[in-house]
């Protein structure tokens, strides 16, 4: 009896004291709201199989942070003006000439990247200054602004998502249905692209620019393998999502170790768990 209470009491005290600070309090915000995030777009790219877009998107927010440096404008503002631009710029390269969308998006993705490094060095050379957090996440430094901000999107993108959840549903099945009963197709488009834009910049503080694709990709991917509805996979991924989240954040604590990093660990955990688990069900189906 006495060995239970004891080890109940080691249970809670690894959850309770991470909680008695802060930034814990207001890191575990933005994460819990990132993951649950990042797992519900996640699921429309992984089903459009257009991880390759978020890659892009996530990637072509560099110039904005630099240029929002050096204009001394909200570095969240900028990135999100950058993050819009390359939506709009694939929309309309996709539209205007005969090039598959893939090919842009890699042209974008390429181009982006490549000027917002240019800029971060030139920034780099005269003031002593590491931007690197914004490539691997610094969710441990986020602000009360930061939660306030990153709530805000998240609120606006599950809102958007929920009010067009049948016609978003319709065109990532069937494009060309959709298209054939009337439905904006690349009204649709450009509204998925703008939703992954709007979940990297409220994503970019938790786990950064390069980790953001694996935040989108890796929880819906683990819910795909197990079940076949989109609203299934949602609610699977949103579970990976913020369940690696919390873990991510607590190793991140105890071990001293990244928190963005850890994050994605313990999501690509899950995947190695649902790729055991998708094999079994097939050896199990065969028999």
């Amino acid at each position: 009896m006495d060995l239970l209470l004891k080890t109940s009491f080691s249970y809670f005290y690894f959850i309770k004291e991470p909680l008695q600070y802060a930034f814990m309090q207001r890191s575990l915000i933005v994460a819990i709201g990132v993951g649950l995030l990042c797992a519900i777009v996640g699921s429309y790219l992984m089903v459009q199989r257009l991880a390759l877009l978020g890659d892009a998107i996530s990637h072509s927010v560099m110039p904005g942070l630099a240029l929002a440096f050096i204009y001394k404008i909200p570095i969240i503002l900028g990135a999100l003006i950058a993050a819009i631009l390359s939506t709009i710029l694939i929309t309309w390269l996709n539209k205007e000439y005969p090039l598959k969308e893939d090919t842009v998006i890699g042209i974008i993705f390429a181009s982006f990247f490549a000027v917002g490094i240019v800029l971060i060095s030139i920034i780099q050379r005269d003031n002593k200054i590491d931007l690197n957090h914004f490539l691997f996440g610094n969710i441990l430094g986020v602000t009360l602004e930061d939660v306030i901000a990153t709530s805000l999107i998240c609120s606006f993108v599950l809102f958007i998502i929920s009010y067009l959840y049948k016609e978003l549903l319709f065109y990532t099945f069937d494009p060309l249905g959709a298209e054939a009963l009337g439905l904006p197709v690349k009204q649709l488009n450009f509204c998925l692209m703008v939703l992954v834009a709007l979940t990297t910049v409220a994503s970019m503080k938790a786990v950064g620019v390069v980790l953001v694709l694996a935040l989108l990709i890796i929880p819906s991917a683990s819910a795909y393998l197990l079940v076949t509805r989109l609203d299934q996979v949602m609610t699977i991924a949103s579970s990976i999502g913020i369940i690696s989240s919390i873990l991510g954040m607590y190793i991140s604590y105890f071990c001293n170790v990244p928190s963005g990093p850890s994050i994605v660990v313990v999501a690509s955990v899950f995947f190695c768990i649902s790729l055991t688990l998708y094999k079994s069900l097939q050896f199990f189906s065969s028999i």
